[in-house]
């Protein structure tokens, strides 16, 4: 099996076989992630009427790019990184997604990513399409030089396909404001001019939204108010466990605890911790974020592992790190009323059968951690028109859209008589498909 390359996107081969009857298979469609999104996409094409062709043209990206970037590390020595860019739909408006920077991202993960972003815009009839960028390596292993030169590097080797109305690109896991400036700038000085509305989640004196970087955080949360209310359930009564505790898990943890629903267990990469009565969670956040020591190393709390974090009973279960982390493995473990999905794809369409069978509320990740793109959108339209918002007002708005959201996928949950997931990809898809339709095909 080798790769190779047909407009813009990589392909597998298998040059063992005279047979020529068949398309090469794109090398993202062997990722687990992928095949993840693919088996939405096609189930919901079961339940709604889609046009076949419509369907394929959805269930690829548009456009895929896949680069090098070579990077002088500190230490004098050239590192080459894999870099990736994958548009899935430019039907609905610019490309719109994060860039991510982890040792695991590979181009099925990005191109899954993408797809997912098409559905969540759909949801928030955001005039976007989906996209996701990646670069495979560890930031926590690099210098602020080196983070630098990556990111300049990646941008100039992707400056043929981004744009402020073509591909803005946003903070995601392992990146943040300053990287967002980085790409900014590099972008500026390619064109001649400061041009801030190329991405959104950047510094708020180079033209970002107040309110930005607790924005996915703060949907979550406000997402998770809506289901307490459907279920009568009261927050000051509520537990809830979070993990992942970057910036999304980190605003999760402290817009509930404003909340004073106790969050009584946490996790990221480095362990878990509990404590029953509850964990003070800006002594967590002073621990890890400023003083920079292991989330599990909290002494007050008791460390647990990460399969416990997940099976301990509580009233809400958030998580907010990477994808396929709730399976068919570790399923029927949870004891939770609510699992809001803070992350992307974090539960497999296997796990997805068990929960369906239980009396779990699932507010599935495409609805609920669409608050970062809702209020990129804001700083888009805002650097745009020159023109800013107080964060009051960005979170108004936010928390608006957020509950008009969560009430049109809960109604055609409950119209249809389908899960929640389903209701919220059917809608994502169904806006995406029609506009495909009503545009066309160009020949």
């Amino acid at each position: 099996m080798t790769a190779v390359k047909k407009s813009g996107v990589l392909f597998a081969s298998n040059n063992d076989t005279n047979d020529t009857n068949h398309l090469p298979i794109p090398v993202f469609e062997n990722s687990p992630t992928f095949k993840m999104a693919l088996r939405q996409l096609h189930s919901v094409a079961e339940h709604i009427n889609i046009d076949s062709g419509v369907l394929e043209r959805l269930s690829r990206p548009k456009r895929s790019m896949v680069v090098s970037v070579p990077v002088r590390m500190d230490n004098g020595r050239t590192e080459v990184f894999a870099g990736y860019r994958v548009q899935h739909s430019l039907t609905s408006g610019p490309a719109k997604g994060g860039l991510r920077f982890h040792p695991s991202v590979d181009l099925g993960e990005v191109a899954a990513l993408a797809m997912w972003m098409s559905w969540k815009c759909g949801i928030m009839n955001l005039p976007f399409g989906g996209a996701k960028g990646g670069i495979a390596c560890d930031p926590s292993k690099m210098s602020m030089a080196e983070k630098e030169g990556v990111t300049r590097r990646f941008t100039s080797e992707v400056l043929s396909i981004i744009g402020p109305h073509s591909d803005v690109m946003a903070p995601d896991l392992g990146t943040d404001e300053q990287t967002m400036a980085w790409i900014y700038d590099t972008y500026s000085m390619s064109i001649g001019y400061a041009c801030p509305e190329v991405v959104t989640g950047k510094p708020v004196e180079l033209g970002g939204c107040h309110g930005r970087r607790e924005a996915t955080g703060r949907g979550v949360v406000y997402c998770i108010r809506e289901a307490l209310h459907e279920l009568n359930l009261k927050p000051t009564e509520s537990t809830a466990v979070v993990q992942g505790f970057g910036n999304v898990g980190t605003v999760v943890c402290q817009e509930l605890s404003a909340l004073n629903v106790r969050v009584i267990a946490v996790g990221d990469r480095s362990g878990a911790v509990r404590n029953p009565r509850g964990i003070e969670i800006h002594a967590l956040n002073r621990h890890v974020n400023i003083e920079g020591k292991p989330l599990k190393d909290f002494p007050d709390a008791e460390a647990i592992s990460s399969e416990e974090l997940l099976a301990t009973p509580c009233t809400i279960m958030v998580p907010a790190a990477l994808e396929r982390v709730i399976t068919l493995k570790n399923a029927h473990q949870l004891r939770c009323r609510i699992l809001a999905e803070g992350a992307n794809g974090p539960t497999t369409p296997e796990a997805d059968e068990i929960l369906a069978s239980s009396d779990i509320f699932v507010i599935p990740d495409i609805l609920c951690n669409a608050g970062g793109v809702t209020v990129s959108y804001f700083e888009w339209v805002q650097d745009l028109q020159r023109l800013f918002w107080s964060e009051s007002q960005v979170n108004d708005r936010l928390r608006e859209l957020m509950g008009e959201a969560f009430q049109r996928v809960r109604k055609e949950a409950r119209d249809r008589n389908i899960s929640m997931r389903m209701a919220a990809l059917s809608l994502g898809v169904q806006k995406t498909a029609h506009e495909k339709m009503r545009r066309g095909l160009y020949p």
